[in-house]
């Protein structure tokens, strides 16, 4: 008899452990095959949160098809512990196992609120955007001016959020009193900047940010950016420039892209003033005076007057020979580059041509038929 219930109970076990293994096998299946979710989704992870909260709030939504099989899943790999706060996006069909690798990979957010803090060359503003998770872009919540009043709930709601992302949008042709500025108009960001850095050396860029950021940080962050930008152009120059030093092209880079917001034209630009550099003209553009005016701390708002253009300062590029002492704004890539390689060309001359560019003359005539055109365009402009 006891032989009998031995043999049973032997069995019963042989049977459960393979009800086991299977088990095992068809979890470990559940857990890597692809998953229910239709359309993607930004999934937001609290500070503190765990893992099981995070297993309901996706099975609740139909992006898993059992919590508790991620949960045993991320416990099997060790990853139970190493949760995320942030805001994730969870691609469609993605597996528990994909998922449980996007939510404790750590990093920025993938989707959710972004802050962006733009210092542009004529204003300040402060962009609130979030995902749309189907088109995969940022839409515009809210936009403000920092330095006029409050800021907007929208902004104030999310600004204190672990998941929100910042970025610092520098504009190229901004000058370095404008960055400082920018900076300290983003609250986000903590300490006091001694002293404005030199004018050319920080880099127009996108830059990815946390709260609590040091704004000095962050400025040696823009100028190692540029110093490498400018080591990288200058090493691959091209040959016979009139310029002597990294510095000068900085120098030059600066003018062109004050003078020019059209990528086409940088190199054309550069080429009018490379030809001048070389044939001891000097260079003649209203920028540079301009920044001898304001020191780059506003815009001008004005034209210049004849008495400003005739006035002998250190940068009054049509009193003075040659390059400015400094550079006039913080020039982009684009403008760096064009300054070491420019177009070969036998332009001397430009002018605005009513369409957002410039019409190039090789000589004086063909130069004062551009502008006398220019001044037919700005005549109708201004009866209309």
């Amino acid at each position: 008899m006891w032989r009998h219930i031995a043999s049973n109970a032997l069995t019963c076990l042989i049977v459960l452990i393979f009800l086991m293994a299977g088990a095992i096998l068809w979890g470990q299946k559940q857990y890597s095959v692809e998953g229910p979710l239709d359309d993607q989704m930004c999934l937001r992870v609290e500070r503190g949160q765990t893992m099981r909260r995070v297993s309901e709030n996706l099975e609740e939504q139909g992006a898993i098809s059992s919590g508790m099989i991620f949960r045993l899943g991320s416990e099997y790999t060790d990853k139970s512990g190493a949760l995320k706060a942030g805001s994730w996006l969870i691609p469609d069909g993605a597996s528990m196992s994909e998922i449980v690798d996007l939510v404790t990979k750590g990093g920025a957010s993938t989707c959710g609120t972004e802050v962006v803090y733009r210092i542009g060359v004529t204003s300040l503003e402060t962009l609130v955007r979030e995902l749309d998770t189907e088109t995969e872009k940022y839409v515009e919540v809210a936009a403000f001016d920092p330095a006029e009043g409050e800021a907007p709930a929208e902004y104030t709601a999310v600004r204190d959020q672990s998941d929100t992302r910042y970025r610092i949008a520098v504009a190229e042709g901004v000058t370095s009193w404008q960055v400082v500025q920018g900076l300290k108009a983003a609250d986000v960001l903590k300490g006091d900047v001694a002293e404005v850095p030199g004018e050319g050396w920080l880099a127009p860029d996108s830059y990815e940010v946390r709260k609590g950021d040091s704004r000095t940080e962050v400025l040696d962050k823009m100028k190692q950016s540029q110093e490498d930008i400018l080591a990288q152009a200058w090493e691959n120059r091209a040959e016979g420039i009139p310029l002597e030093t990294a510095e000068q092209a900085l120098i030059l880079a600066s003018i062109i892209e004050k003078e020019t917001g059209i990528a086409e034209e940088r190199r054309q630009v550069s080429s009018v003033f490379t030809n001048r550099l070389k044939r001891g003209m000097r260079l003649q553009t209203d920028p540079t005076v301009i920044y001898g005016i304001t020191e780059g701390k506003s815009v001008l708002g004005r034209g210049l007057r004849q008495s400003e253009l005739r006035k002998g300062t250190p940068y009054n590029t049509y009193v003075i020979e040659g390059l400015t002492p400094t550079p006039i704004a913080n020039p982009g890539r684009a403008s760096i580059e064009a300054a070491v390689n420019p177009d070969s060309t036998e332009y001397i001359f430009f002018v605005a041509d009513g369409t957002g560019g410039h019409a190039f003359a090789k000589t004086l005539d063909e130069h004062n038929a551009n502008v006398a055109e220019w001044r037919k365009i700005e005549a109708e402009r201004n009866n209309q």
